[in-house]
């Protein structure tokens, strides 16, 4: 996986997991320190219990080389692929003490990017067809965001923006605090020739005469139409008429999806990818 796709300021992939260490193990792993010799070796499998698409398998990689690099990694099958129940996915050989001071961070990761990954999937799946892609959204857990926007990734949708920092974004509070949608996209504009920032501007409408009124004001690359019903949002965008890519959001579910992917919208954001996903059940064991 090339992480250059994800422009992110939080913690790197290693910083993040030396502090997830860090966390869970503090001045040492007691029980493993005291059952098991420092010189006992084995060797251990991570198994799938229940259908999805598996991620994380990079990060599981890295948490084990980074505990200790003495272990030996052999992963089975790719990120991102359908897996099944009891499909092994990777096998482990090295000192137990240092598999067992390893495993609760490595399922933890595998476990939800693998959870969001197939949710993902499903999303796509069900706008199969159609001119739509599945986005994410900012809602995502602290410091969890880089695992989680990757996770999306692997199940088939498309980023929307990482943070705060690497796109124009003006949603109802900003219209609203700035004056409206004209002067909002017109301070937009402003700014960026001021900061000499290269940066897409995106402008959330809650209903058609707003949608008329960016139209009109112009200054804008996307065009959010939120909360609006199928049928509004088809009129929206015959309203726009391809002069801006257009973003579905709000309130879109599995069971409804589809009809707002058939207005020729350009992307539906969900947030349930990253907020209301259900980890996929996945564990290591120590083989004798």
């Amino acid at each position: 996986m090339d992480l250059s796709q994800f422009p992110h300021y939080g913690l790197s992939v290693s910083d993040f997991i030396r502090q997830a260490i860090l966390e869970d193990v503090g001045d040492g792993d007691h029980t493993s320190l005291s059952t098991i010799g420092p010189d006992e070796l084995g060797k251990a499998r991570v198994m799938i219990k229940e259908n999805g698409v598996v991620a994380g398998l990079v990060v599981a990689d890295q948490v084990l080389n980074i505990v200790d690099s003495a272990m030996r990694v052999k992963t089975l099958v790719a990120e991102g692929a359908i897996v099944q129940n009891k499909d092994i996915v990777m096998e482990i050989e090295g000192p137990i003490r240092s598999m067992l001071k390893a495993e609760r961070l490595l399922l933890n990761c595998m476990q939800r990017m693998s959870g969001i990954a197939t949710l993902t999937r499903k999303y796509v799946d069900a706008v199969d067809g159609t001119k739509a892609k599945i986005l994410d959204t900012r809602k995502t857990t602290p410091n969890f965001r880089l695992f989680e926007k990757w996770a999306v990734s692997l199940g088939g949708g498309t980023n929307h923006r990482f943070g705060l920092y690497d796109m124009i974004l003006i949603k109802d509070n900003h219209v609203d605090a700035s004056g409206g949608i004209k002067a909002a996209l017109q301070k937009a504009n402003d700014y960026l020739k001021k900061s000499g920032k290269d940066l897409k501007i995106e402008i959330e409408t809650r209903n058609l005469d707003e949608v008329k009124d960016v139209i009109s004001a112009g200054g804008a690359d996307r065009i959010m139409l939120d909360n609006f019903s199928p049928e509004v949002m088809k009129q929206a965008i015959q309203l726009i008429n391809g002069k801006y890519e257009t973003e579905a959001s709000g309130g879109i579910t599995l069971e409804n999806i589809r009809g707002y992917a058939a207005t020729g919208v350009n992307y539906i954001s969900v947030g349930a990818l990253t907020h209301s996903y259900k980890s996929l059940d996945i564990s290591m064991k120590i083989v004798k």
